[in-house]
């Protein structure tokens, strides 16, 4: 496939923080009308690489390439490209929702009625009616984050960057973005790279996954190869996760160790 179709490559990517290697070689892409799944540990490195893409973290050595474009030397044009939700809220606190999807329609140069419209569409979806007009800093956890994915989708970005972007979000809204997100690369051009610790959420939703641990892929596929290559016919992605970090043994020990409740 031409290096120009796919939304997401990664190639030999690094990143290091002072003497810590965050990501190490790391090779993956993601495929139009796909969405690729990124698991991992706390501090395996998902994050780093998510960041990578969206501009926000320089690698050592590596490539990041969306439709093309290097993130590093064409970040602009990347940007223009890509929707981006952090696993942090980053909101500007002061404003309410309806001021800050105003600002980010106009720094994306949408047309005003377009974007109203649109806006509209998803605020009635996400039942925000009542918090449009209240400051950001007054809103739940699981508003803001409402409001931070309809920031991210609100231009049509042909590459969703999605870090734990369920966080917070109860159970009808969990349902309506987890629908929206088969729907939006349905058309076969788009691409969406996922990071979640929810092995279930992942399990229904992405069509590959790829497994970091320290940096490392330690795995990538669908769960029918994944299966495979554990040698585990019916083993649930938490299951083989556990195994390729080589966590499973680690997990058995310390629920041991805890001896029984009470």
């Amino acid at each position: 496939m031409p290096a120009d179709a796919l939304p997401l490559a990664i190639e030999d990517l690094s990143i290091v923080y002072g003497e810590r290697r965050a990501v190490d070689h790391l090779t993956f892409s993601v495929r139009p009308g796909e969405i690729y799944g990124l698991l991992g540990s706390n501090g395996a490195g998902k994050t780093s690489t998510i960041k990578s893409v969206v501009g926000l973290v320089r690698p050592v050595s590596g490539h990041v390439r969306v439709f093309g474009l290097d993130a590093v030397s064409d970040g602009l044009h990347v940007k223009e490209r890509v929707g981006y939700v952090p696993e942090t809220s980053l909101l500007y606190e002061a404003l309410t929702p309806r001021e800050f999807l105003e600002f980010v329609a106009s720094v994306r140069h949408l047309d005003p009625k377009f974007a109203t419209e649109r806006t509209r569409s998803y605020v009635v979806a996400f039942r925000l009616e009542r918090e449009f007009e209240e400051p950001i800093m007054s809103l739940s956890n699981g508003t803001r984050q409402k409001v931070l994915l309809i920031g991210a989708l609100l231009h049509q970005p042909p590459l969703l960057v999605l870090d734990e972007p369920l966080n917070s979000l109860d159970p009808r809204s969990v349902r309506i973005m987890k629908d929206l997100l088969v729907r939006y690369v349905a058309g076969g051009e788009r691409g969406i790279l996922f990071s979640t610790h929810t092995m279930e959420v992942a399990e229904q939703l992405c069509h590959r996954v790829g497994i970091l641990d320290h940096g490392v892929l330690r795995g990538e596929g669908t769960l029918a190869h994944l299966r495979e290559k554990v040698a585990a016919g019916d083993a649930t992605l938490e299951e083989i996760f556990l195994h390729l970090t080589e966590e499973g043994e680690g997990v058995r020990s310390a629920v041991e160790s805890l001896g029984a409740p009470g």
